[in-house]
């Protein structure tokens, strides 16, 4: 939000469930549950003049294991990470497609190319593949479709882990950097890249578990 600012952003809709107040006049509050299709439509009828979208909710899960899940862990991830982001997309497609070099920017993760985070796995590498897919069909309207892959951001959402982490002020940074770029794609960190460039290896080389479950 403060970088949006600082790069000459009029507004910013600060969305949420549960929305804080903030100082600025140039951030409004916009309620949001991703989930809820009313929620959704109610946001494109409030922000009429959006022309960067920024599809940023998530869900996270308790195990790493597709089969450990509870069925609300499996439904909640889908809803969240897969299901509003898309559903969000195409609600606020006509908005963007009527302005000029409007954004729409997904946040995935490194997971989507690394399958060892269950359901959350899944879902992330869902909204690749739908990303993908809105890039194609939204380009002759003019909006430029990015998609952000990373692995530990320096939030709340990760604050169990003990890996390194991204700092949120860079990754903001670096996103609207390849904005600006025209790029279609940012690898925030390391463990993106590698992520990425294991999908052209042989699935025994990204996966060495299945070599000592043989053993």
């Amino acid at each position: 939000m403060h970088e949006a600012l600082a790069r000459g952003a009029a507004k910013v809709y600060a969305s949420a469930r549960t929305p804080r107040t903030w100082d600025d006049e140039r951030v409004v509050p916009l309620t949001l549950d991703v989930t809820d299709a009313a929620s959704i439509q109610a946001a494109v009828e409030a922000a009429p003049d959006v022309t960067v979208l920024i599809n940023n909710a998530g869900a996270s899960v308790s195990s790493t294991g597709i089969l450990t899940h509870t069925e609300e862990e499996i439904r909640r991830n889908v809803e969240t990470n897969f299901l509003g982001p898309l559903f969000l997309a195409r609600a606020f497609a006509p908005v963007l497609s009527a302005k000029d070099e409007s954004v729409l920017i997904d946040m995935h993760s490194l997971l989507s190319w690394y399958a060892v985070a269950g359901i959350y796995s899944a879902t992330k590498a869902a909204l690749w593949s739908a990303t993908n897919s809105l890039r194609l069909e939204l380009a002759p309207a003019g909006v430029h479709v990015v998609g952000v892959h990373v692995g530990y951001v320096d939030t709340p959402m990760a604050a169990y882990a003990p890996e390194p982490k991204v700092d949120p002020a860079v990754l903001v940074r670096d996103v609207f950097d390849a904005v600006q770029a025209g790029q279609y794609e940012v690898l925030a960190d390391e463990g993106s890249v590698q992520a990425k460039a294991g999908l052209s290896a042989p699935i025994e080389a990204v996966y060495p578990q299945l070599k000592a479950a043989r053993a």
